[in-house]
């Protein structure tokens, strides 16, 4: 079911499967190209999968998944064809296309591309909604690693697709 660069360098209908992002975010790739040459392994568009994945390396998934996603401290992109119906964690999720079912994400860093769409829950340290992206759910925005002092009133930011900051009021 997936496809790995190392074992298929040239895999057929692979221009269906690539992915672009707008935007100028430092996370994502100005080229559909980079995308797809960025994730060691894909689901494509034709493909269907129904229970967890779980791995350690990037993953692409342009086709629909109805189960969770794990992928550890690596990359996890939702294409613009992808649907995941199932909760998420990686290190940095990025995503173009659709997650719903009310599942948690969990990242470091999540991006919600223009056109995508989330339904769900979401913890993360870092966030970029897009301007004409969808979100229905809750933010949880981790502290960071640094240690704060007691006395040091601390305010998680959300960043808008503006580049802002956006205090999270409680």
């Amino acid at each position: 079911m997936w496809r790995n660069k190392e074992s298929q360098t040239t895999a057929p209908g692979a221009g269906s499967a690539r992915v672009g992002y707008s935007g100028s975010s430092k996370a994502a790739t100005n080229s559909p190209d980079d995308a797809t040459a960025q994730a060691s392994s894909w689901l494509t568009p034709t493909l269907k999968v129904k229970g967890q994945i779980s791995g350690n390396e990037d993953l692409l998934v342009d086709g629909k998944v109805e189960g969770s996603i794990s992928v550890g401290e690596h990359r996890l992109t939702v294409g613009q064809n992808g649907h995941v119906t199932g909760g998420l964690a990686a290190r940095e999720i990025i995503i173009c296309g659709k997650v719903d079912g009310n599942q948690a994400v969990v990242s470091e860093s999540i991006e919600i591309k223009k056109d995508a769409s989330v339904i769900g829950n979401v913890t993360t340290r870092r966030i970029v909604i897009e301007d004409g992206a969808g979100f229905k759910g809750n933010i949880e925005i981790q502290e960071s690693d640094k240690q704060a002092s007691p006395n040091a009133e601390t305010s998680p930011k959300v960043e808008s697709s503006t580049g802002r900051a956006l205090s999270k009021s409680a």
